[in-house]
């Protein structure tokens, strides 16, 4: 509801915003939600100027309708009373509606902010304990159980709702985990043998493997634009790698392993888990468990009970009580970004995660660098720029 009247605020009286069925078509034009406005015979006299535009924000006062036959007394009496603001004023017109997006709004952006300052804190401690305690397939391990520990005391004390599932269930998570595991240890043994900006920096290059796995393997096709995207992803991850100082071919291998990985553990959750009705946060905590009864024997088998107890004994030899502290934080922390990053998948849609995602790498990335001070040359830099770049424009070519 618009009028000419330039004033911050007014109040408006009329008796028009509720009629009956019955009235005439000349009544109605009697009456008007604006009432006329005094002539302006000079600027003393009326007071009011014509400029900007003014906005109804509020009505307030709805009191019974008078007839045309009724006094003029009478019907002030029960006239409708509004508040307007002019058009340069920000402020939001009061409404359920308006406060309920303001208030999603302000959850998603609770969570994006939960979502990468977590993924930061596990990403420093993640790299502090694989300095000092060089056993990722342990220290996966222990994230995973972690996770499964603090989700099953959740349940138990009805924090979380317990989620309701069936054998039909599990077996579709299966391949998930499977998936999960795989992904999950091999970037874990990429950040025990490289710097972490440098193994998210390739893991940049995740939507270039899931382009290709959906192309050949599942025959889906994309728009042009998607397959244009891939070139800076590809390129930029390629000049990181050729530029990095500190290059090792364990942890690029680990970080491609884990894109590929990711990438099936995409696709089975979404061809798995259609009609099912289990929470995000549920749904991580049931893979998490999964993944853990997968990945523990194989830890067993690849490092043993010997190796650990030697190894962390060197570490508290060197670090000190606190290597148990760092342990603790980057598998609770490593959890708990995964928690938040599934819980916001249940307010908004993939291609909003898929920023969300990329955003997150270049938080962590600079992060990285100045805590553990990386050295990084101008090309990698680049390289890592332009990767980065063709994640987000991949994103929006999906749109």
């Amino acid at each position: 509801m618009i009028s000419t009247v330039n004033q911050s605020v007014i109040t408006i009286n009329g008796c028009d915003f509720i009629r009956s069925k019955s009235q005439s078509l000349t009544s109605s034009r009697r009456f008007s939600v604006l009432p006329p406005l005094p002539a302006m015979k000079s600027r003393r006299s009326s007071g009011v100027l014509v400029s900007k535009p003014i906005f109804v924000s509020k009505v307030e006062s709805f009191g019974c309708l008078k007839s045309s036959n009724e006094t003029h007394a009478e019907e002030k009496s029960c006239l409708v009373k509004c508040k307007a603001y002019k058009a340069d004023r920000v402020d939001p017109i009061e409404g359920p509606e308006s406060k309920t997006e303001v208030a999603r709004k302000m959850k998603i952006g609770v969570y994006f902010a939960t979502w990468w300052f977590l993924n930061v804190i596990f990403n420093i401690y993640n790299k502090k304990v694989l300095n000092a305690f060089p056993f990722p397939w342990l220290t996966s391990t222990l994230s995973l159980a972690a996770g499964s520990l603090i989700m099953l005391i959740s349940w138990a004390v009805r924090i979380a709702e317990t989620p309701k599932t069936d054998l039909e269930f599990w077996k579709t998570l299966f391949p998930v985990a499977v998936a999960h595991t795989i992904g999950h240890v091999a970037a874990t043994v990429s950040m025990s043998k490289v710097a972490v900006s440098f193994t998210h920096i390739i893991k940049s290059g995740e939507p270039a493997f899931s382009v290709l796995v959906s192309r050949f393997l599942l025959g889906e096709t994309f728009p042009m634009a998607v397959y244009l995207s891939l070139i800076p992803i590809i390129g930029g991850c390629g000049l990181s790698a050729l530029t990095e100082l500190n290059f090792n071919w364990i942890g690029f291998s680990g970080a491609m392993i884990s894109n590929v990985a990711f990438v099936f553990r995409n696709i089975f959750s979404k061809k798995g888990m259609k009609g099912k009705s289990v929470s995000g946060m549920n749904y991580y905590a049931c893979l998490s468990m999964l993944s853990l009864l997968i990945l523990t024997p194989f830890a067993i088998a690849v490092e043993g009970p010997q190796m650990w107890a030697l190894g962390f004994e060197k570490a508290v030899s060197q670090i000190g009580p606190q290597i148990v502290w760092w342990m603790a934080a980057q598998s609770v922390f490593y959890h708990l970004y995964n928690q938040v990053s599934y819980m916001s998948l249940d307010e908004i849609s993939p291609l909003t995660f898929s920023i969300g995602n990329t955003m997150k790498r270049i938080s962590v990335i600079v992060s990285s660098i100045i805590i553990f001070r990386t050295p990084v040359q101008p090309v990698n830099a680049l390289g890592a720029a332009i990767a980065i770049l063709g994640t987000f424009l991949y994103s929006q070519a999906k749109q």
